[in-house]
């Protein structure tokens, strides 16, 4: 093309046009080009003129039958591969973990530890429930992953890597370790194509729409069944509210994120924390408001709830807690054995290594320093490994003992039995205990306009039974209050009979009142109802602030001051040391002080003051003591 579009060339020769271009597009481009510079096409049979329009139009049939040409021949390729794919004998790269026989067979890597690495992957994953866990566990116990790396002619070296997400989510998607033999899994979408690359674009189709999926076809690692409930866990554990999926488990405080539904419209609830330091979660419906723009259907907070569902299911569990204290024990006695056995294999597989490098070293010849040295530079390196893979195994069972004594064993089993110490304990994790309650709850339904001041809540658990809950709601004012109603009612009738604010508060409290917070009345917040709702203090009739005496004969603070001859602050200074006994019925309410005729002389007396004696006797006084 560069030497037609420069003038340099009179003639394109070819024996076919496909030779020139692999489509009726990129054919025509150079059609386009010769005409507009004179350049001349020819192929076996004869010579064109791409200026003479039958010359053109004969080269055009020639490019399209060309374009036919391959398309039938690629048409022709995938149906041979399809067909043969149908009967299980076309040859897929397999992943790390089988190996394919001289035969043609497919059976399971020997290497014992590779097969035990696999096996602990999926029997993670069934544990814990997504690929981060298993990542962070197999991180946590310095355990690697293996990986056959596309580079070089098959089979493939085995390498061992970091554990990866990706690299446990390709594990966990590939049927092949179910034993299944599977074609037409991933198509190219050239939509999907990053600009200026050549491959690219691949896309993963449901199970529905592969093209071939023969099961059993080879030995695997889990069963069909167990991959099918892989794949569900692994679309359960992506965060969709919009379809129903709550998502894996998650590390924040809100015991019931992704299982909550609202009450009022059945939707998933979202979280947000609020708070100065945004420590506290709330479940809150606001679909109708994304949706239609209106208001939020509600907002829940979480903090009591929570503490009921968990209350709940520890009561729910209560029955199970030795049989489960028991199945913990052993599993827990099962994970220790597995942990001992990886690190024996990956011992076994390093000194192995070294061995070899050793016989390697020991077959060359002497004088030949040249393969030598570098077979003996690879012996070092092997040990150096294996002393670190030695150093590396006495650390972790330093603080991984396999060991349990009898003493150890009875503590276990009597933490299993106390099931609320184990929930409550600081290493238990705010995803551990959403998992398990998970494994015993299915969501929970949550109103908190159903009732007044109070929150209904319903469980759903995975039995398929259901219980209702109401809560009462803390924090409100007290138009939500649940017993507003009747807690006014109680104080209008306790101040119709003369009680003060601090008898009517003894009284709510007696009856099992309390206020928006969840506290014991008090006779300040008696005060602040009786000013919101209107309510009159409890003042005698014709009580003024210079009255001297009660009907019962007991004083006022201005009676004392009166009878004594003192002032008000003496007075007060008397109740507040204890000197004379009274009682304040309230704010805006008048002393009740009672008083004898002895105390009021006594009171009298003491408020006189002092005698001065007379100078002299001072003098001579000083003058005794001195001599």
């Amino acid at each position: 093309m560069s030497e037609v579009g420069l003038g340099r060339a009179g003639l394109v020769m070819s024996l076919d046009a496909s030779r020139l271009a692999r489509n009726n597009g990129d054919w025509y481009r150079l059609l386009d080009l010769c005409s507009l510079f004179g350049t001349l096409i020819a192929d076996g049979e004869r010579l064109y003129e791409p200026r003479a329009y039958h010359d053109r139009l004969i080269l055009g049939l020639s490019g399209m039958m060309s374009e036919a040409e391959l398309h039938h021949l690629k048409m022709r390729l995938q149906a041979g591969a399809h067909h043969k794919a149908e009967r299980g004998q076309l040859r897929l790269p397999l992943p790390v973990g089988l190996t394919r026989q001289r035969d043609g067979s497919v059976v399971l890597n020997p290497d014992q530890e590779l097969q035990a690495r696999l096996r602990l992957i999926f029997e993670k994953f069934t544990e814990l429930g997504s690929a981060h866990a298993v990542r962070e566990y197999l991180r946590r116990e310095q355990l690697l992953v293996p990986s056959r790396p596309p580079r070089g002619p098959a089979p493939q070296d085995t390498v061992w890597e970091p554990p990866r997400t990706a690299a446990i989510l390709r594990i966990l998607h590939n049927p092949a370790y179910a034993g299944a033999y599977v074609y037409g899994r991933h198509v190219a979408d050239p939509t999907r194509r990053p600009p200026g690359q050549r491959s690219g674009g691949v896309v993963r189709l449901p199970r529905e729409q592969w093209a071939v999926c023969l099961q059993e076809a080879h030995p695997g690692y889990l069963s069909w069944d167990a991959y099918l409930a892989n794949q569900a866990q692994l679309q359960a554990n992506r965060n969709h509210y919009g379809q129903g999926q709550p998502g894996a488990v998650r590390q924040g405080q809100a015991l019931l994120q992704g299982i909550a539904l609202c009450g009022r419209c059945g939707r998933q609830m979202w979280l947000r924390y609020s708070g100065p330091q945004g420590t506290f979660p709330v479940y809150q419906c606001q679909a109708d408001a994304k949706e239609l723009g209106g208001p939020a259907c509600q907002a829940v907070r979480a903090l009591r709830v929570d503490a009921e569902v968990e209350r709940q299911l520890l009561a729910a569990l209560q029955p199970d807690q030795l049989a489960l204290a028991l199945e913990a024990f052993d599993q827990l006695v099962l994970e220790q054995t597995a942990r001992e056995r990886q690190w024996h294999l990956r011992l076994e597989r390093v000194r192995y290594e070294a061995q070899r490098a050793r016989r390697q070293y020991d077959e060359v010849e002497p004088e030949n320093r040249l393969v030598a040295r570098s077979l003996e530079q690879a012996w070092e390196e092997k040990l150096r490994a294996v002393e670190q893979v030695e150093r590396d195994y006495q650390e972790w069972k330093q603080e991984h003992r396999t060991e349990i004594s009898a003493q150890e064993r009875q503590e276990i089993l009597a933490l299993g039995e106390d099931l609320p110490r184990l929930w409550q304990a600081e290493t238990t994790t705010p995803a551990d205990r959403k998992y398990l309650l998970r494994l015993v709850i299915k969501e929970v339904l949550l109103d908190q306009k159903r009732e007044r001041g109070k929150v209904w809540l319903q469980i759903n658990w995975q039995t398929g039974a259901s219980t209702q809950h109401l809560l009462t709601r803390t924090g409100v004012s007290y138009q939500e209050h649940a017993e507003a109603e009747d807690i006014f009612q109680r104080i209008r009738v306790w101040n119709a009979q003369g009680a003060t604010d601090r008898k009517i508060a003894s009284g709510l409290n007696a009856e099992g009142f309390r206020t928006t917070r969840g506290q014991p009345f008090r006779y300040g917040n008696i005060y602040v109802l009786r000013k919101q709702q209107g309510i009159a203090n409890v003042k005698e009739a014709g009580l003024t602030t210079d009255r001297l005496r009660w009907s019962d004969g007991r004083y006022t603070v201005q009676g004392v001051v009166k009878a004594t001859g003192v002032t008000k602050g003496t007075v007060h200074a008397w109740l507040e040391r204890g000197l004379i006994a009274g009682e304040h019925a309230g704010r805006s309410m008048l002393w009740q002080i009672a008083l004898t005729e002895d105390q009021i002389r006594s009171l009298r007396e003491r408020a006189r003051p002092p005698k001065l004696l007379n100078p002299s006797t001072v003098c001579d006084t000083s003058s005794n003591r001195e001599a």
